[in-house]
Protein backbone atom coordinates (compact mmCIF):
# COMPACT_ATOMS: atom_id res chain seq x y z
CA UNK A 1 0.00 0.00 0.00
CA UNK A 2 1.48 3.62 -0.84
CA UNK A 3 0.60 6.94 1.10
CA UNK A 4 0.92 10.04 0.31
CA UNK A 5 2.80 11.83 3.85
CA UNK A 6 4.08 15.32 4.63
CA UNK A 7 7.74 15.45 4.94
CA UNK A 8 7.39 15.87 8.24
CA UNK A 9 5.62 12.59 9.13
CA UNK A 10 8.08 10.34 7.93
CA UNK A 11 9.95 8.39 10.20
CA UNK A 12 13.02 6.27 10.30
CA UNK A 13 12.18 2.71 8.43
CA UNK A 14 10.10 4.27 5.79
CA UNK A 15 10.35 3.27 2.24
CA UNK A 16 9.64 6.30 0.22
CA UNK A 17 9.14 7.38 -3.52
CA UNK A 18 10.49 10.76 -4.30
CA UNK A 19 9.75 12.65 -7.02
CA UNK A 20 11.11 11.73 -10.24
CA UNK A 21 12.47 15.19 -11.09
CA UNK A 22 16.24 15.59 -10.17
CA UNK A 23 15.08 19.41 -9.82
CA UNK A 24 12.73 18.35 -6.68
CA UNK A 25 15.71 17.00 -4.27
CA UNK A 26 19.62 16.38 -4.20
CA UNK A 27 19.18 12.47 -4.43
CA UNK A 28 20.40 9.95 -6.78
CA UNK A 29 18.07 7.44 -6.54
CA UNK A 30 14.21 8.71 -6.29
CA UNK A 31 13.11 5.55 -4.00
CA UNK A 32 14.75 4.10 -0.67
CA UNK A 33 14.43 3.34 2.77
CA UNK A 34 15.18 5.93 5.33
CA UNK A 35 17.82 4.09 7.46
CA UNK A 36 18.90 6.36 9.38
CA UNK A 37 18.16 9.68 11.87
CA UNK A 38 21.05 11.60 9.59
CA UNK A 39 19.08 10.21 6.06
CA UNK A 40 15.61 11.27 7.37
CA UNK A 41 16.91 14.75 8.52
CA UNK A 42 18.56 14.78 5.36
CA UNK A 43 15.09 14.11 3.41
CA UNK A 44 13.67 16.76 5.76
CA UNK A 45 15.48 19.56 4.30
CA UNK A 46 14.61 19.35 0.79
CA UNK A 47 12.57 21.78 -0.77
CA UNK A 48 9.55 18.91 -0.64
CA UNK A 49 6.23 19.19 1.17
CA UNK A 50 5.03 16.11 0.52
CA UNK A 51 6.64 12.36 -0.70
CA UNK A 52 4.35 8.99 -0.92
CA UNK A 53 5.45 5.99 1.12
CA UNK A 54 5.49 2.69 0.21
CA UNK A 55 4.24 0.88 3.92
CA UNK A 56 4.87 -3.34 2.22
CA UNK A 57 8.12 -1.57 1.63
CA UNK A 58 8.84 -0.23 4.69
CA UNK A 59 9.08 -1.34 8.48
CA UNK A 60 5.46 -1.99 10.39
CA UNK A 61 3.83 1.12 11.08
CA UNK A 62 0.35 2.03 11.37
CA UNK A 63 -0.09 3.03 7.32
CA UNK A 64 -3.36 4.20 7.08
CA UNK A 65 -6.47 5.45 9.01
CA UNK A 66 -9.26 3.58 7.72
CA UNK A 67 -12.56 5.73 8.86
CA UNK A 68 -13.56 9.42 8.28
CA UNK A 69 -13.30 11.54 11.35
CA UNK A 70 -16.31 12.17 13.13
CA UNK A 71 -17.45 15.42 13.55
CA UNK A 72 -16.29 15.34 16.72
CA UNK A 73 -12.30 14.80 15.94
CA UNK A 74 -12.87 17.10 12.47
CA UNK A 75 -13.68 20.20 15.31
CA UNK A 76 -10.64 18.79 16.60
CA UNK A 77 -8.23 18.44 13.81
CA UNK A 78 -6.53 21.49 14.25
CA UNK A 79 -4.20 20.05 17.30
CA UNK A 80 -2.20 17.41 14.72
CA UNK A 81 -0.66 20.11 13.29
CA UNK A 82 3.12 19.85 12.25
CA UNK A 83 5.66 22.70 13.85
CA UNK A 84 9.38 21.77 14.54
CA UNK A 85 10.12 22.37 17.92
CA UNK A 86 13.76 24.48 18.30
CA UNK A 87 14.33 22.53 21.83
CA UNK A 88 14.57 19.24 18.92
CA UNK A 89 16.46 20.82 16.12
CA UNK A 90 18.76 23.73 15.73
CA UNK A 91 17.68 26.65 13.08
CA UNK A 92 19.00 26.83 9.60
CA UNK A 93 21.95 28.71 8.82
CA UNK A 94 20.97 32.47 8.58
CA UNK A 95 18.09 31.90 10.66
CA UNK A 96 18.77 34.72 13.21
CA UNK A 97 16.43 37.08 14.92
CA UNK A 98 17.97 39.97 12.45
CA UNK A 99 16.25 37.74 9.64
CA UNK A 100 12.73 36.03 11.11
CA UNK A 101 11.14 39.09 9.37
CA UNK A 102 12.04 38.38 5.60
CA UNK A 103 13.00 42.06 3.99
CA UNK A 104 10.41 41.17 0.95
CA UNK A 105 7.99 41.19 2.85
CA UNK A 106 7.81 44.61 3.79
CA UNK A 107 9.26 45.58 0.15
CA UNK A 108 5.88 43.89 -0.97
CA UNK A 109 3.75 45.31 1.80
CA UNK A 110 4.91 49.11 0.80
CA UNK A 111 5.13 48.59 -2.86
CA UNK A 112 2.23 50.78 -4.65
CA UNK A 113 3.20 49.28 -7.83
CA UNK A 114 2.48 45.81 -7.56
CA UNK A 115 -0.96 44.60 -9.04
CA UNK A 116 -3.36 43.09 -5.85
CA UNK A 117 -2.78 39.68 -7.21
CA UNK A 118 0.51 39.83 -7.15
CA UNK A 119 0.86 41.92 -4.07
CA UNK A 120 -0.98 38.95 -1.71
CA UNK A 121 0.68 36.49 -3.68
CA UNK A 122 4.08 37.93 -1.80
CA UNK A 123 2.60 38.86 1.19
CA UNK A 124 1.61 35.42 1.95
CA UNK A 125 4.52 33.40 0.96
CA UNK A 126 6.77 35.58 2.94
CA UNK A 127 4.28 35.74 6.28
CA UNK A 128 4.72 32.08 5.91
CA UNK A 129 8.70 32.28 6.39
CA UNK A 130 8.27 34.45 8.75
CA UNK A 131 6.17 32.36 11.10
CA UNK A 132 8.25 29.59 10.38
CA UNK A 133 11.27 31.39 11.36
CA UNK A 134 9.52 32.51 14.38
CA UNK A 135 8.38 28.93 15.31
CA UNK A 136 11.90 27.70 14.69
CA UNK A 137 12.93 30.53 17.60
CA UNK A 138 10.33 32.08 19.62
CA UNK A 139 12.42 35.21 21.46
CA UNK A 140 11.24 37.90 22.89
CA UNK A 141 13.09 39.44 20.03
CA UNK A 142 11.89 37.41 17.35
CA UNK A 143 8.28 38.11 18.81
CA UNK A 144 7.73 41.68 19.00
CA UNK A 145 9.80 41.84 15.26
CA UNK A 146 6.76 39.61 14.04
CA UNK A 147 4.05 41.56 15.72
CA UNK A 148 5.97 44.56 14.13
CA UNK A 149 5.04 42.75 10.54
CA UNK A 150 1.89 41.90 11.50
CA UNK A 151 0.84 45.14 12.55
CA UNK A 152 1.79 46.28 8.75
CA UNK A 153 0.25 43.54 7.47
CA UNK A 154 -2.84 44.27 9.32
CA UNK A 155 -2.51 48.03 7.80
CA UNK A 156 -2.81 46.66 4.38
CA UNK A 157 -5.62 44.26 5.15
CA UNK A 158 -7.23 47.47 6.46
CA UNK A 159 -6.80 49.75 3.44
CA UNK A 160 -6.33 47.56 0.37
CA UNK A 161 -9.93 46.08 -0.02
CA UNK A 162 -8.47 44.05 -3.62
CA UNK A 163 -5.26 42.75 -1.80
CA UNK A 164 -6.87 41.37 1.01
CA UNK A 165 -9.79 40.01 -0.83
CA UNK A 166 -7.64 38.05 -3.13
CA UNK A 167 -4.96 37.05 0.25
CA UNK A 168 -8.53 35.61 1.70
CA UNK A 169 -8.77 33.24 -1.42
CA UNK A 170 -5.12 31.95 -2.28
CA UNK A 171 -4.16 29.72 1.14
CA UNK A 172 -2.30 26.71 0.85
CA UNK A 173 -4.13 23.52 1.29
CA UNK A 174 -1.22 21.66 3.51
CA UNK A 175 -1.17 21.54 7.17
CA UNK A 176 2.41 23.24 8.84
CA UNK A 177 1.45 25.63 12.01
CA UNK A 178 3.07 27.80 10.24
CA UNK A 179 1.03 27.97 6.81
CA UNK A 180 -2.38 27.64 9.13
CA UNK A 181 -0.99 30.67 11.73
CA UNK A 182 -1.13 32.45 8.61
CA UNK A 183 -4.06 31.31 7.21
CA UNK A 184 -6.15 31.95 10.61
CA UNK A 185 -4.35 35.34 10.84
CA UNK A 186 -5.81 36.22 7.14
CA UNK A 187 -9.56 35.25 8.18
CA UNK A 188 -9.36 36.31 11.63
CA UNK A 189 -8.80 39.14 10.44
CA UNK A 190 -10.96 39.69 7.66
CA UNK A 191 -13.80 38.71 10.03
CA UNK A 192 -12.98 41.68 12.10
CA UNK A 193 -12.46 44.29 9.56
CA UNK A 194 -16.19 43.37 8.81
CA UNK A 195 -17.67 43.59 12.46
CA UNK A 196 -15.31 46.14 13.66
CA UNK A 197 -13.23 48.45 11.12
CA UNK A 198 -15.57 51.68 11.87
CA UNK A 199 -15.30 51.03 15.78
CA UNK A 200 -12.79 52.52 17.80
CA UNK A 201 -13.25 50.28 20.28
CA UNK A 202 -10.99 47.04 19.62
CA UNK A 203 -7.06 47.24 18.19
CA UNK A 204 -7.31 45.47 15.22
CA UNK A 205 -2.88 45.50 14.89
CA UNK A 206 -3.00 43.53 18.69
CA UNK A 207 -6.17 41.21 17.33
CA UNK A 208 -4.05 40.46 13.77
CA UNK A 209 -1.33 39.79 16.41
CA UNK A 210 -3.13 36.94 18.61
CA UNK A 211 -4.63 35.53 15.31
CA UNK A 212 -1.23 35.05 14.05
CA UNK A 213 0.22 33.90 17.31
CA UNK A 214 -2.65 31.77 18.56
CA UNK A 215 -0.38 28.65 17.76
CA UNK A 216 2.64 29.66 19.37
CA UNK A 217 2.51 27.50 22.46
CA UNK A 218 2.88 24.73 20.17
CA UNK A 219 6.36 24.73 19.96
CA UNK A 220 6.04 23.35 23.76
CA UNK A 221 4.32 19.99 22.76
CA UNK A 222 6.09 17.34 21.76
CA UNK A 223 6.86 17.12 18.10
CA UNK A 224 6.61 13.44 17.93
CA UNK A 225 3.04 13.83 19.09
CA UNK A 226 2.39 16.91 16.51
CA UNK A 227 3.99 15.54 13.97
CA UNK A 228 2.19 11.58 14.55
CA UNK A 229 0.17 10.44 11.15
CA UNK A 230 -2.90 9.07 12.85
CA UNK A 231 -5.41 10.32 15.05
CA UNK A 232 -4.42 11.37 19.08
CA UNK A 233 -4.94 9.12 22.02
CA UNK A 234 -6.48 10.56 24.99
CA UNK A 235 -3.81 10.95 26.30
CA UNK A 236 -1.79 12.70 23.31
CA UNK A 237 -4.98 15.34 22.79
CA UNK A 238 -4.30 16.33 26.83
CA UNK A 239 -0.76 16.88 26.08
CA UNK A 240 -1.82 19.21 23.09
CA UNK A 241 -4.26 20.81 25.11
CA UNK A 242 -1.57 22.58 26.89
CA UNK A 243 -0.66 24.84 24.41
CA UNK A 244 -2.88 27.74 24.71
CA UNK A 245 -1.35 28.50 28.21
CA UNK A 246 2.20 27.82 26.86
CA UNK A 247 1.53 30.30 23.94
CA UNK A 248 0.19 32.46 26.84
CA UNK A 249 3.21 32.12 28.96
CA UNK A 250 5.79 32.88 26.22
CA UNK A 251 3.75 36.00 25.13
CA UNK A 252 4.33 37.24 28.70
CA UNK A 253 7.39 36.43 29.24
CA UNK A 254 8.61 38.61 26.08
CA UNK A 255 6.73 41.58 27.27
CA UNK A 256 4.26 41.08 24.38
CA UNK A 257 1.03 39.73 25.86
CA UNK A 258 -1.74 42.34 25.12
CA UNK A 259 -5.04 41.85 26.48
CA UNK A 260 -6.69 40.82 23.15
CA UNK A 261 -3.33 38.33 22.46
CA UNK A 262 -4.36 36.74 25.90
CA UNK A 263 -8.24 36.39 24.90
CA UNK A 264 -7.34 34.86 21.79
CA UNK A 265 -4.71 32.67 22.63
CA UNK A 266 -6.40 31.36 25.55
CA UNK A 267 -10.06 30.88 23.81
CA UNK A 268 -9.43 29.79 20.57
CA UNK A 269 -10.53 25.84 21.58
CA UNK A 270 -13.47 27.14 23.15
CA UNK A 271 -16.84 26.22 22.10
CA UNK A 272 -20.04 28.10 22.73
CA UNK A 273 -21.54 24.93 23.56
CA UNK A 274 -19.14 24.09 26.23
CA UNK A 275 -17.23 21.63 24.60
CA UNK A 276 -14.54 23.31 24.46
CA UNK A 277 -11.03 23.39 26.28
CA UNK A 278 -8.80 24.31 27.98
CA UNK A 279 -11.96 25.90 30.67
CA UNK A 280 -14.90 24.39 28.82
CA UNK A 281 -16.59 27.83 28.89
CA UNK A 282 -20.24 28.24 27.18
CA UNK A 283 -21.95 30.97 25.00
CA UNK A 284 -20.46 34.43 27.09
CA UNK A 285 -18.40 33.54 28.76
CA UNK A 286 -16.09 33.65 25.61
CA UNK A 287 -14.99 36.73 24.09
CA UNK A 288 -15.77 37.75 20.47
CA UNK A 289 -12.06 37.26 19.76
CA UNK A 290 -12.23 34.00 20.64
CA UNK A 291 -14.75 32.87 19.08
CA UNK A 292 -13.60 34.77 15.90
CA UNK A 293 -10.71 32.93 16.19
CA UNK A 294 -11.95 29.37 16.92
CA UNK A 295 -14.11 29.97 13.69
CA UNK A 296 -11.11 30.70 11.80
CA UNK A 297 -9.12 28.18 13.24
CA UNK A 298 -11.78 25.02 12.68
CA UNK A 299 -12.72 26.07 9.29
CA UNK A 300 -8.75 26.27 7.95
CA UNK A 301 -8.36 22.81 10.03
CA UNK A 302 -11.17 21.27 7.41
CA UNK A 303 -9.75 23.38 4.55
CA UNK A 304 -6.42 21.73 4.87
CA UNK A 305 -4.98 18.67 3.93
CA UNK A 306 -3.92 15.65 5.92
CA UNK A 307 -2.61 12.44 5.54
CA UNK A 308 -5.68 10.84 6.03
CA UNK A 309 -8.57 12.85 4.56
CA UNK A 310 -8.11 15.29 1.55
CA UNK A 311 -8.75 19.26 1.79
CA UNK A 312 -12.72 20.33 1.87
CA UNK A 313 -13.58 23.18 -0.60
CA UNK A 314 -14.60 26.23 1.03
CA UNK A 315 -18.28 25.54 0.06
CA UNK A 316 -18.32 21.66 1.49
CA UNK A 317 -16.40 23.48 5.02
CA UNK A 318 -18.97 25.59 5.39
CA UNK A 319 -21.60 23.62 4.62
CA UNK A 320 -20.34 21.06 7.26
CA UNK A 321 -19.89 23.70 9.98
CA UNK A 322 -23.42 24.91 9.21
CA UNK A 323 -24.97 21.33 9.38
CA UNK A 324 -23.09 19.49 11.67
CA UNK A 325 -20.76 21.83 13.90
CA UNK A 326 -23.15 25.17 14.56
CA UNK A 327 -23.54 24.32 18.33
CA UNK A 328 -20.00 24.92 18.55
CA UNK A 329 -20.17 28.47 17.13
CA UNK A 330 -21.70 31.93 17.81
CA UNK A 331 -24.60 31.59 14.87
CA UNK A 332 -24.32 35.53 14.36
CA UNK A 333 -20.62 35.45 14.08
CA UNK A 334 -20.62 32.74 11.89
CA UNK A 335 -23.00 34.30 9.35
CA UNK A 336 -20.67 37.23 9.06
CA UNK A 337 -18.01 34.68 8.32
CA UNK A 338 -19.85 32.77 5.30
CA UNK A 339 -20.56 36.42 3.98
CA UNK A 340 -16.48 36.87 3.16
CA UNK A 341 -16.40 34.11 0.88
Amino acid sequence: MQKRLLVSELKVGMYIILPSSWLSHDFIKSQFKIDSPELLQKVQYQKLKHVTVDYEKSDRFESAISDEPTVEELAYISHNDTVKDPKHESAPEGWSSRSVVPEELIAAIEDKKLSPDKKSAAVYSHSIEMMEHLLESPTAENINASKQAISSITDLILSDDKTADSLLRITAHDFYTYTHSVNVGVTGLMLSKALFKNSDAHDLHELGAGFFLHDLGKVKVDPDVLNKPARLTESEMRHVRIHPYQGYKILNDANALSEECRLIIMQHHEFVDGTGYPRKLKDNEIHIYGKICGIADVFDALTAERSYKKAMSTFDALTLMKEKMITHFDKELFGSFVRLF
